[in-house]
């Protein structure tokens, strides 16, 4: 064996270059996970535009992880390109809020039934509390915090269903519709959907299914109608 044999081992490169997806990886979900809650709690309101070159700049990091992150997103039709290298919220048609509609009192009202029967005391302490944030934000015309508290105090029931499955149904749902739920500020739809709270609230507190279900379809129709007569108007 040569000297020039004996100092080109393969192994010791393949093992690095194997392992250098990994940062990049937990970069993308990073970024992904920062993004979704963008959207989530109604931050990337309609007209508002993001781009890679921004956001990079915000988290920090390469161009590469923030465009995978939002190709991952335009996949699941919470992005869209508006105009250029510019990206935000795709356009609410009415065929398409009464679709989302649909499925979501369907699929939501599923998750408020089964988390009625496993609901505990702890959590709905904090769904009072949360409660009490959402009554406070919509007289003080808080938006931001109105939108923000309604998302934990239904992802709060939510999870309570017990469901690994359901939860991401339900998150890729809302990634669609709520951001639009920034449009029916003043609209008195705040005001409404705080009372269904309140009646979803003490159905899961007294374990009633039939009722949690049909407090979550109040709470979405008339959410949904508020945004329909919005979308109609010149």
């Amino acid at each position: 064996m040569t000297t020039q044999e004996s100092s080109t081992p393969v192994a010791g490169p393949s093992v690095a270059l194997a392992a250098n997806p990994a940062p990049r990886e937990t970069l993308q979900d990073f970024v992904y996970a920062r993004l979704k809650d963008l959207i989530l709690d109604g931050d990337l309101a309609p007209g508002r535009t993001i781009t890679i070159a921004s956001l990079a700049a915000t988290f920090s990091v390469s161009p590469m992880p923030v465009r995978e992150a939002l190709n991952r997103l335009t996949a699941e039709r919470a992005l869209t390109v508006v105009a250029g290298r510019s990206m935000g919220v795709p356009a609410l048609t009415l065929p398409r809020l009464e679709d989302l509609r649909r499925v979501r009192t369907e699929v939501e009202g599923m998750a408020a039934a089964w988390a009625a029967t496993r609901i505990g005391p702890e959590t709905l302490a904090r769904l009072a509390g949360l409660r009490d944030d959402l009554d406070a934000a919509a007289a003080r015309g808080d938006a931001r915090l109105y939108l923000h508290s309604n998302r934990a105090l239904h992802f709060a029931i939510y999870r309570e269903a017990g469901s690994p499955t359901l939860t991401p149904l339900i998150e890729s749902l809302w990634l669609q519709i709520s951001p639009y739920f920034n449009l029916l500020h003043g609209s008195g739809n705040f005001a409404e959907a705080n009372r269904s709270h309140l009646v979803l609230i003490e159905a899961l507190a007294r374990a009633d299914a039939d009722a949690a279900r049909a407090a979550i379809h109040s709470d979405i129709d008339a959410s949904a109608a508020a945004l329909r007569g919005l979308l109609a108007a010149p």
